[in-house]
């Protein structure tokens, strides 16, 4: 017996099945105890490395998403945001619009959550295993001028493409030349109607002529991203200014000198 329980831990060892390892004895001692049979014993264990396989599979998935931070819907204070409907971003999060392969666009002023809430929808899709990638819309202009220069344009394109959901963050911050505007609008474009994307944006949708410097192209890219695309507009004060006031309002008042 004890011959046969050093070799089946090398055998475990050997085929990288840590946590039937880590169970084994519990649960060789809850079969005999509760009179288990080998089918149930050998259910348990495969259990626990599937489950733990499952853990890592999903933190890997959240990790090559590349959030700028780990914020998920329950750290959002929606309180502090009435114009946001709690019950729609909820739906959002059960990712039925992936299914439908529908756009999210969050319009609104510096501050007000855009971000967090796109994030957050990103991290619960990454958690279903769904392919999942964030990107600030600069900087994912420059990888495509890049690539462009390098000529590897198809490849970087087809590379954001693939993703079921991609996350644009902070469209109209910067401005964008019209070189760059029609290699963004390649990617909406290559998107269209076949995956899901997210945009946050600062900018009303009247005023993309100017991000884009080419009114047509503007309405070319706002045509594909809005066609099949629902558009919260978050109208609220800043979180960032929330937080900067409280911390003078809770400084104590300097003694009079």
């Amino acid at each position: 017996m004890n011959n046969s329980y050093t070799r089946l831990i090398n055998n475990l060892e050997y085929l990288k099945l840590k946590q039937m390892i880590l169970h084994l004895d519990e649960t060789i001692d809850f079969m005999n105890k509760n009179n288990l049979s080998f089918t149930e014993a050998l259910l348990k264990l495969t259990d626990y490395e599937i489950e733990m396989k499952e853990i890592n599979m999903i933190n890997y998935m959240v990790k090559v998403g590349a959030f700028p931070h780990l914020k998920e819907l329950k750290d959002f204070d929606f309180d502090f945001q009435p114009s946001i409907n709690k019950q729609q971003i909820l739906d959002f999060a059960t990712l039925r619009f992936i299914e439908r392969n529908e756009n999210i666009v969050f319009l609104g002023p510096s501050g007000v959550g855009k971000t967090h809430l796109a994030t957050s929808i990103g991290i619960a899709a990454a958690k279903k295993r769904i392919s999942t990638y964030f990107i600030k819309c600069n900087n994912l202009i420059m990888n495509l001028k890049k690539a462009k220069l390098e000529n590897r344009l198809e490849a970087r394109l087809k590379h954001y493409a693939k993703y079921r959901l991609l996350i644009i963050d902070e469209i109209g911050y910067l401005p964008i030349d019209a070189d760059d505007a029609k290699l963004f609008f390649q990617l909406i474009d290559m998107r269209y109607e076949k995956k899901s994307t997210i945009f946050t944006t600062n900018v009303n949708f009247k005023d993309w002529g100017e991000i884009f410097q080419d009114l047509k192209l503007a309405n070319a890219v706002l045509d594909r991203i809005l066609h099949h695309a629902t558009v919260v507009n978050i109208t609220g004060d800043s979180y960032r200014l929330k937080d900067h006031f409280n911390k003078k309002e809770n400084q104590p008042l300097a003694d009079n000198v």
